[in-house]
């Protein structure tokens, strides 16, 4: 394993040392309370697979083939039915808001069973159910799974991606409107929900609101961590005023985070991540055991046979633990050239950060995923 630290960072560094704030526009940060998108899901085959579909251990693909059959006159019994080339699939798409009748929408199709590809496949025709239970959308189409399932000889296959969920592009035309409303517009007023709650984004982003007033606005206020209220006059172009807000520039702040993923090593560390003065001391125990056998030979003229007897060799190596000072009120970077210095490794990282979490000598939320 190599001695050096791959290290994903987001750096927001001033030359004095000092983290900047990054700016953004309000609409990459918030959205209009009220303007949001609803989830559809439905039930519904895929056809025309090339013998991947459901095998006889999923009972219900049988069934909901011969309810599609008696709709077209055909009588089938369920239960004489062999199918290969079909499966039982779930269809979930997001409605999204001021959608209009006709418009189309991308849906995913996942299998339900226990089809091995739906490769090839097509959807029949499926409607998509909100959680009122009404139909918004009918979907339909060639499944694009992005992946493909190839048989080889002795039952030996290759699988590239996943092969039992694919996507349908604009495979769902929508059939009936939701209606949308901004929140709050009957009291003049709208409100914009940051999507990472935050108060002093959320005062900064009013403050900046009331610099640049848009046409139409009269005032606008943090009304907690998450909510910015935009006040306006009677017969204001609301539209017109909601884009001009959503290109306010505002300046972000956001927690001390370092988030780690255990499974791959890696490791993300915000750029507000400080420390307080502490030494780190590292070092790796490495343990190796292989395996030389000993040919043992039986005298001459006797009876004995040739064996091969193990033995194994177990060797330990303990690497070089050096003691690292760490200043207090270091930055993201400092930290990044010690914790390099000492010549840690990706995993390795994570035990020393959860170390100075303990410690109190870091100063940042650890999340592990």
């Amino acid at each position: 394993m190599k001695k050096t630290l791959t290290l994903l960072a987001l750096l927001a560094l001033t030359a004095g040392g000092s983290a900047v704030h990054a700016q953004a526009r309000l609409k990459d940060i918030g959205v209009v309370q009220g303007v949001r998108s609803n989830q559809l899901v439905g039930y519904g085959l895929v056809i025309g697979l090339d013998g991947t579909g459901d095998g006889t251990g999923t009972t219900f693909t049988p069934q909901s083939v011969a309810s599609m059959l008696a709709k077209f006159g055909v009588n089938s019994p369920a239960a004489a039915m062999k199918l290969k080339n079909v499966a039982a699939v779930m269809v979930t798409a997001a409605l999204p808001a001021f959608v209009k009748n006709g418009s189309q929408i991308d849906v995913t199709v996942s299998s339900l069973g226990d089809a091995k590809s739906l490769q090839g496949g097509t959807l029949l025709q499926t409607p998509l159910q909100a959680a009122d239970g009404k139909v918004y959308a009918v979907a339909q189409g060639s499944v694009s799974v992005g992946g493909f399932l190839g048989g080889g000889g002795a039952g030996g296959s290759v699988t590239k991606n996943h092969v039992t969920a694919g996507r349908i592009p604009a495979g769902a035309m929508v059939e009936q409107e939701v209606p949308t409303t901004f929140s709050g517009t009957e009291s003049h007023s709208v409100s914009v929900t940051l999507n990472q709650p935050d108060f002093t984004t959320a005062v900064r982003a009013a403050k900046a609101i009331q610099r640049n007033l848009p046409l139409g606005a009269t005032g606008a206020r943090a009304m907690d961590a998450a909510t910015i209220q935009v006040d306006f006059s009677p017969g204001a172009d609301t539209v017109n005023m909601i884009a001009e807000l959503e290109d306010t520039p505002v300046d972000t702040d956001e927690v001390a985070k370092i988030v780690v993923n255990e499974r791959t090593g890696t490791v993300v560390m915000g750029g507000n991540a400080t420390i307080t003065p502490c030494a780190i001391a590292h070092g790796n125990l490495t343990i190796s055991v292989t395996n030389d056998p000993i040919i043992s030979q039986p005298a001459p003229f006797s009876n004995g046979k040739t064996v091969v007897q193990p033995r194994k060799i177990v060797q330990t190596k303990e690497g070089d633990a050096r003691l690292m000072k760490v200043m207090g009120g270091t930055t993201l970077d400092k930290v990044v050239k010690s914790l390099n210095a000492l010549g840690v490794t990706p995993r390795d990282l994570i035990s020393i950060l959860q170390a100075m979490k303990e410690a109190g000598a870091l100063h940042a939320e650890i999340e592990v995923l």
